[in-house]
């Protein structure tokens, strides 16, 4: 168990992929040895051959997102309840993925247990606010992939980037309904850190012109304090 550790904390560490002989002179093993582990490694997904060359395999970058993803929920928990105690609404945390942004915590009070909180779903940008808000942060170049889930639903180019360009000028998404017709939501990417955001969800009565900036300054206020927190940890 030992030998096999070494030998993934080694290439996930390496500057450049290593070969067989420096890995086994890094760890301190004879070289058939470190062949017999290697082989196990490759097998179970912990490490991946490029030519004669070692990198890490898709169970450590796994086992990488998923320590990240536990690590920011934790740290955004007592976030998202005070976002919920001061607004009186839904309050979830989205991460961006490859085309969606995926809710992966939310704090719902009782009185909105009718509106599902979504938690592990995938969102695409054109329905939802919290891609919206996270793509809008992203440079033109990186959109692509999330335009082509709207285009492939369907769903206009043209008002998309409009939409995102909205969102981009004013610092905030707001959606009325488009996903739920009684549910609107609002949502902020965090500053510093564009690849998650809060959004604060509820009855789309109540993100009506004379609540709206009360919830959006509440809401920026909340993902400030997340970016801080970020920062020190």
């Amino acid at each position: 168990m030992d030998k096999a550790l070494d030998l993934i904390e080694i290439v996930a560490g390496a500057e450049s992929a290593p070969r067989l002989s420096e890995l086994a002179d890094a760890a301190g093993l004879h070289r058939a040895t470190a062949h017999r582990v290697l082989a196990d490694l490759l097998r179970r997904g912990w490490v991946q051959r490029d030519g004669d060359r070692y990198l890490p395999g898709v169970a450590v970058l796994r086992l990488s997102r998923t320590a990240a993803t536990d690590a920011l929920v934790a740290l955004a928990g007592p976030v998202l309840r005070g976002l919920c105690e001061r607004t009186g609404m839904m309050v979830n945390l989205q991460v961006l993925e490859t085309d969606r942004a995926r809710v992966v915590d939310a704090v719902r009070p009782g009185r909105l247990a009718m509106i599902t909180d979504l938690v592990g779903e995938a969102l695409p940008v054109h329905r939802f606010a919290g891609p919206l808000a996270l793509v809008a942060a992203l440079p033109e170049a990186a959109r692509a992939p999330y335009l082509r889930v709207a285009e492939a639903d369907l769903h206009p180019a043209e008002a998309l980037r409009a939409d995102l360009a909205a969102v981009e000028r004013d610092g905030y998404a707001l959606e009325h309904g488009r996903a739920d017709s009684l549910v609107a939501s609002l949502s902020r990417a965090v500053p510093a850190h564009p690849r998650c955001a809060l959004t604060l969800v509820g009855p789309d009565r109540e993100f009506g012109p004379a609540s709206l900036p009360a919830l959006l300054a509440a809401l920026t206020e909340a993902c400030d304090a997340l970016a801080g927190l970020l920062e020190g940890a």
